[in-house]
């Protein structure tokens, strides 16, 4: 179908910003939605099928490390943390090319598709060349990016990362980061050439991010924060060490010291940020930054839990990120959320008011803080890019359900296997669970990782 055509798509049931709706019909008009009629008869030339979702977004990602999946799961001589996994990724990142990178993004982003996810936040801290020389044009890695986007058909928030320390105060970078590193001037020169990279993809964000604390000064935060009026991510408080090592350097903790020192609105998004007091997770929920959490990743690194139920109770926003890639699928980190609230808190349904269905809280959850987080917009809703999945109602776990009562078929029970096709900005992008060019971007990707791993 051409998204710039106009043409109307007539859905059983659809869910909506203020609910479900049924016979809704949708016109879409240059891959955006012209309007939205409810309790409408589908017309002849209409699209028609059952259940349709809007997409989700997927706040943070590092596509590269799509690649490195499974790589680290062999026991080391010395227990293992997230600390020994990043000498595994710093070994891996260390071979990768510009063509290569675009390759391995490419299946990450189809991946992302499939599973329901319609726009990524790229969290892209792999800058330079292989020996950490400065490329000519500073953004070659990120035009990667751009053209794996580009083929893939998924929506981009790009964010550029600011790398520059190894460690708290300032402490000097190690080999094993020498294709992250900037300084304020060449990062400047890089957003500079991004803006105009950018303008390649339709509806494009371009943002930026400091990677850690530990790897920028505080005057490098400051400034970093005025160079960009889009969305702000940082990394704080996923490990332990990382907290042990923040009060040593500041006296605070390090979601006290970014709340307490910079201006902290809704632009910003705290990725993980695992590890809070009581005092922390309530002045974070209320700063209006979104949590970016990142359940299976945080699962295989072993980094601990998200104070998911007094962070909800003081009125906080999150969203859900793919992180590492080691395995993408929305359904599968909204259900690990879950699951993992319950395990910590030993009880059901943590993520849901009372009353309420928690498929919904966590899929609305997840739609709305990750849209914030991206800085745009994730609905069924006129002006909106017409990003949306569409579910199989046949589907037996999700046979006689309606309303919320689908969204926790499709969480819990269902799975991805329920996805049936998504569409970006009008265009059907994956048709029966596959996207459309899976076979030749899965093919360019066996290639890669052949001479990546030889």
């Amino acid at each position: 179908m051409n998204a710039n055509a106009s043409h109307f798509v007539h859905f059983a049931t659809a869910l909506l910003p203020e609910g479900w709706a049924d016979d809704v019909r949708i016109a879409i008009s240059d891959g955006v939605i012209a309007s939205i009629t409810c309790g409408a008869n589908a017309q002849a030339g209409d699209e028609r099928h059952g259940i349709a979702l809007p997409g989700l977004p997927n706040l943070h990602s590092h596509a590269f490390q799509r690649g490195m999946a499974g790589l680290a799961e062999v026991r080391g001589s010395t227990n293992d943390s997230f600390w020994t996994w990043r000498e595994t990724m710093y070994r891996f990142v260390d071979r990768v090319t510009p063509d290569q990178l675009q390759a391995i993004a490419a299946l990450a982003y189809v991946e992302m598709l499939e599973g329901g996810f319609t726009r990524v936040g790229e969290f892209h801290y792999l800058h330079h060349d292989r020996d950490g020389r400065r490329f000519a044009d500073p953004a070659t890695m990120s035009a990667a990016i751009v053209a794996a986007a580009q083929d893939s058909g998924i929506a981009l928030t790009h964010l550029p990362v600011f790398y520059a320390h190894a460690g708290f105060g300032g402490l000097p970078p190690g080999d094993g980061q020498r294709r992250f590193l900037h300084d304020m001037g060449g990062f400047a020169a890089l957003l500079d050439r991004l803006r105009t990279g950018l303008s390649l993809l339709p509806d494009a964000i371009l943002g930026v991010a400091p990677h850690s604390l530990r790897a920028v000064t505080p005057p490098q935060l400051s400034a970093l924060a005025a160079l960009s009026d889009g969305p702000i991510h940082i990394h704080v408080a996923e490990q332990v060490k990382e907290v042990e090592d923040c009060v040593a350097w500041s006296g605070a903790r390090p979601v006290e010291w970014l709340l307490a020192n910079m201006a902290v609105d809704s632009r910003w998004c705290f990725v993980h940020a695992t590890h809070m007091t009581d005092t922390e997770t309530q002045a974070l929920a209320t700063s209006g930054a979104v949590a970016g959490l990142c359940p299976i990743t945080e699962a295989n690194l072993g980094d601990g839990l998200f104070p998911a139920a007094g962070f909800l109770a003081a009125g906080g926003g999150y969203g859900i990120g793919s992180d590492s890639n080691i395995l993408i699928d929305a359904t599968e980190e909204l259900r690990l959320l879950e699951y993992g609230q319950r395990l910590g808190a030993r009880g059901r349904n943590v993520m849901a008011s009372a009353g309420g269905s928690t498929g919904g809280a966590l899929f609305r959850g997840a739609l709305q803080g990750g849209a914030r987080a991206l800085g745009a917009p994730a609905a069924l809703a006129k002006g909106a890019s017409a990003d949306f999945l569409t579910i199989d109602g046949d589907h037996p776990s999700l046979a006689g359900r309606q309303g919320d009562a689908i969204l926790d078929g499709l969480i819990f029970a269902a799975g991805r296997s329920a996805i049936d096709g998504v569409w970006r900005r009008g265009r059907r992008v994956v048709e029966q669970g596959r996207h459309i060019h899976r076979d030749r971007i899965a093919a360019r990707y066996r290639r890669v990782l052949a001479d990546l791993l030889a």
